[in-house]
């Protein structure tokens, strides 16, 4: 509308609402996989290294990926990162490997998880 007097604002209590459900969603996603894949990585190179290529690639989609990244707190683009990731997952629920052999051999989306898991913690 052409010399309308209506702006979109963002107050300071919706962004406070963000992080909190960021930190929520980043939270149950460390028990879930970070702590694990972190123990994994602790007893295994190739799990370590894995991660850390996951967690590079993730650093790069949410700073370069993101139009005006640097504008919205880091929990809320990892966490929205990776909620994306689950809900276009073809699987019913995203389960972490339960030992360390079962992450030598996991799959893309775990070890992504987990990275983003990485990222957060060191964002603390």
């Amino acid at each position: 509308m052409p010399g309308s007097c209506y702006s979109v604002r963002v107050f300071p209590l919706g962004s406070a609402l963000l992080e909190v459900s960021a930190r929520k969603t980043l939270n149950r996603l460390h028990k879930s996989h970070g702590i694990p894949a972190m123990v994994a990585a602790e007893q295994s190179p190739a799990v370590c290294a894995a991660l850390d290529q996951h967690a590079a690639a993730v650093r790069d989609i949410v700073k370069r990926g993101i139009k005006n990244s640097a504008a919205v707190p880091m929990s809320v683009l990892l966490a929205g990162y990776a909620r994306g990731l689950v809900e276009n997952s073809s699987r019913s629920a995203i389960i972490a490997p339960r030992d360390l052999d079962a992450w030598v051999r996991a799959d893309w989306l775990p070890l992504r998880l987990a990275a983003i898991c990485l990222l957060a913690t060191d964002r603390d």
